[in-house]
């Protein structure tokens, strides 16, 4: 491995765990400045005190985001987007660059694909070639897959996730990112046919922090190397011990009840 790679991927991984707790703040461009996304410098400060290992953001947003004190957390500069106010906003394009991050001071980048659009053939290639490029400079890449098209029926699918996964693997994806698929066993072989780690999305929309708790525990459980999780945490209403209970489960093998104390059984706002 490059060794630029390997030193930054132990910014963003625990290297006793080899997991990883990842705090997506990039929705600003998708869905506008929702709750938990408007004093960034807050927000950051809350999940990197409750021990993330890094915050996932545009590159404009860095610069709202940065910090002079506190915990160090890792950054993770992404580069595709499209807004929800756009008549095709599963079609993702390019909106910067593996050397805008690394001007920015990112450890890693990340780049969303998803599988099913009828523009899948460009947002594939866009990965490719960030994959080529990523390699050169010695950048971890973040793959972010999901299955989402006319012809997909059911995006959790243990199967569809696997295949979304593979590609991202195949494509040169130092981490991949899916959603959970609702059971161990399924999750398990998504990440067997890995041979990198497997991170998970929010997934659907959760009731209570039990059932965030749950996921993540299990998904660890079967194999899998942490999460990237956005609104479920940063529009927690207790974002900080969230995160610490998380960490918990990620890093330190804790059971759901002691997650679950740790944050004071609070539901979560929003997804």
């Amino acid at each position: 491995m490059h060794i630029g790679k390997r030193i930054r991927i132990e910014r963003l991984f625990n290297r006793t765990t080899g997991r990883t707790i990842i705090v997506p703040l990039d929705h600003g461009v998708s869905v506008g400045p929702i709750d938990g996304l408007v004093d960034m410098r807050d927000t950051v400060n809350q999940v990197a005190e409750g021990g993330a290992d890094a915050v996932l953001m545009h590159k404009g947003l860095v610069r709202c985001g940065h910090r002079e004190g506190g915990r160090d957390v890792g950054l993770i500069v992404h580069l595709s987007g499209s807004t929800g106010l756009s008549p095709i906003p599963n079609s993702k394009i390019l909106c910067a660059t593996v050397e805008d991050a690394i001007k920015h001071g990112a450890d890693g980048i990340s780049v969303h694909v998803n599988l099913g659009d009828p523009n899948e053939r460009e947002m594939l290639g866009d990965l490719g070639r960030v994959s080529a490029v990523a390699a050169e400079w010695g950048m971890p890449l973040l793959a972010m897959m999901y299955a989402r098209g006319p012809e997909v029926k059911d995006p959790y699918d243990g199967m569809v996730v696997a295949h979304c996964a593979r590609v991202a693997v195949e494509l040169g994806a130092d981490v991949v990112k899916v959603p959970y698929t609702g059971d161990m066993d399924s999750f398990s072989r998504v990440v067997e046919a890995c041979c990198v780690p497997v991170v998970i999305a929010g997934g659907p929309k959760l009731d209570s922090t039990r059932s965030l708790l749950q996921i993540v525990h299990d998904s660890v459980r079967a194999g899998g190397a942490g999460l990237s999780i956005g609104r479920n945490i940063f529009q927690h209403e207790r974002p900080r011990a969230l995160v610490k209970a998380l960490r918990g489960l990620v890093h330190e093998d804790w059971d759901v009840e002691q997650a679950l104390e740790t944050v004071g059984g609070c539901a979560p706002e929003g997804e």
